[in-house]
């Protein structure tokens, strides 16, 4: 097959409990094998919470939206595939009939929101607040602001990658890292231009520049540069500042992050690096029979063969 450039294909994904999420527009599939060793495919649209509105169309400030919007569908595709290996024996207590009770239909996104706020909360504990807090320590031998800043900076993403490497040891971590190597696999493929089968799915990269890792450490980038020129003295307004400040680091991050997954210039690739580093701890190798679920998500909302057609010009009989 001829060498190509990668192409911007406009899906993307996670992992999930022994599955994928792949999305496309506002179609998206979980794709998960189950006990028994058979895969079930999902297929649903989801809606943003901001559907409709011109601040989508607003750079910076659509990423923050974006960002709460994939929490929420990766929240939810985990929440379904982690059915499927649900303790069957294990009962309904009475909080669990009192909270569908009060909330019925409703029950199960009110459940998702509060997941959600609680996740971002202990986020935001553990990689802006706790920086801060362990960057004061150094106050009596430290006098300078800006090599302060720098130290928090510094403590906050080795806290990061000390995170990351710490759940990595956890077996059923391991095995959804494996399934995030299959889920670039599969975008990498398609963007390459091969036809999406397990051989060529297997011999494509497990990095891709839209990694959601690489848009954390974004995060952790761009609030180290904030923090630097934007100050304040009294403690509890430091607090605040970092907190206030989240939605413009993520806006901005946001921003980044698209930008590089549609241009491979010399800058951008620079840019990407360390994201692409840091993926070697968060992807691994898949088997096989996690890269056929992974294709299973894709085909249930992306139409492969027409994509190549369409930007590459020839059909999937022509070259395979």
């Amino acid at each position: 097959m001829r060498n190509r450039r990668d192409h911007y294909s406009g899906i993307g994904g996670q992992a999930v409990l022994e599955g994928i999420m792949m999305k496309n527009k506002e179609q998206y599939a979980v794709a998960v094998r189950k006990p028994n060793g058979e895969i079930e495919v999902e297929v649903d649209t989801y809606h943003g919470i901001i559907h409709g509105s011109r601040l989508l169309n607003i750079p910076f400030i659509r990423g923050i939206f974006n960002f709460i919007d994939s929490l929420m569908l990766g929240m939810k595709s985990l929440n379904f595939s982690a059915s499927f290996y649900e303790d069957e024996d294990a009962k309904e207590t009475v909080a669990d009939k009192a909270f569908n009770k009060i909330f019925k239909d409703k029950a199960e996104n009110v459940f998702m929101g509060i997941v959600t706020v609680i996740s971002v909360i202990l986020a935001i504990a553990i990689f802006m607040v706790l920086p801060y807090y362990l960057t004061s320590l150094f106050k009596d031998y430290v006098r300078n602001a800006s090599l302060m800043a720098i130290i928090e900076g510094v403590i906050r993403i080795l806290i990061f990658v000390l995170y990351i490497l710490a759940i990595s040891l956890m077996k059923d971590i391991k095995r959804v890292y494996m399934y995030h190597g299959a889920e670039h696999k599969c975008i990498n493929c398609i963007e390459k231009g091969r036809p999406l089968t397990v051989r060529n799915v297997m011999r494509s990269s497990k990095q891709h520049k839209r990694c959601g890792t690489s848009f954390l450490l974004f995060v952790m980038l761009v609030s180290v540069v904030l923090f630097f020129f934007i100050r304040v003295d009294n403690p509890v307004y430091k607090v605040a500042l970092r907190i206030a400040l989240i939605p413009v680091i993520a806006g901005i991050s946001y921003e980044i992050i698209r930008l590089a997954g549609r241009s491979n210039n010399i800058i951008i690739r620079i840019i990407s690096a360390p994201g692409m580093w840091l993926q070697r701890l968060t992807t691994k190798e898949p088997d096989e029979d996690m890269v056929k679920v992974a294709i299973a998500a894709v085909e249930a909302v992306f139409d492969w063969r027409g994509y190549l057609y369409d930007t590459f010009g020839y059909t999937v009989d022509d070259e395979e």
